[in-house]
């Protein structure tokens, strides 16, 4: 991206950007926050930010990964201030952070799938919904997650145990 933190980017930059980032980023921010309406105000903010040359310099490279570490600073302020947060995730249900699918077979598994998502600790489903889904190796995660390298792996290792102990069902009815 061509930004720096004095000026805003122009329009046609925060177009590309959003067309090519602003799925990921929603997906990692429904991981974080698990409500949608939250999530789109963060990026909202996030896009604001941007416009206004509130954010560093990055570059292409690392546009991504910097979009990423973002939301999920943004993520973590919106948790911090809201203390009731818990409170109002566990008494509704988790927002999905897949497609529902026509074919009723792999519908069942979308949503056995975010189940099992949901179980986890939120730090673990965050390191395993960037690296599967988001394909970002473990360096870029502890960058976005503010984290050491080896935590990261090993919270995405935890994960992958614990989904899989989850998901064995699933397996053994095939």
């Amino acid at each position: 991206m061509m930004g720096g933190a004095k000026r805003g980017l122009t329009a046609k930059d925060l177009e590309r950007i959003h067309d090519e980032h602003v799925a990921a980023m929603f997906r990692y921010g429904l991981t974080l926050l698990r409500d949608e309406a939250s999530v789109r105000d963060l990026l909202q903010d996030i896009f604001l930010k941007l416009a206004q040359g509130r954010a560093e310099a990055m570059t292409a490279e690392s546009e991504k990964t910097y979009l990423l570490r973002m939301v999920h600073h943004g993520a973590i302020d919106r948790i911090r201030r809201d203390k009731v947060r818990r409170d109002h995730a566990e008494a509704q249900p988790a927002e999905t952070i897949f497609e529902a699918s026509p074919d009723p077979d792999r519908e069942a598994y979308r949503q056995r799938l975010d189940a099992a998502l949901v179980q986890l600790p939120q730090e673990q489903r965050e390191v395993v919904v960037l690296k599967l889904w988001e394909d970002r190796t473990f360096d870029e995660i502890s960058h976005i997650c503010c984290i050491p390298l080896n935590t990261a792996c090993s919270r995405y290792r935890y994960g992958i145990d614990k989904l899989r102990a989850l998901l064995r069902p699933v397996y053994e009815e095939l």
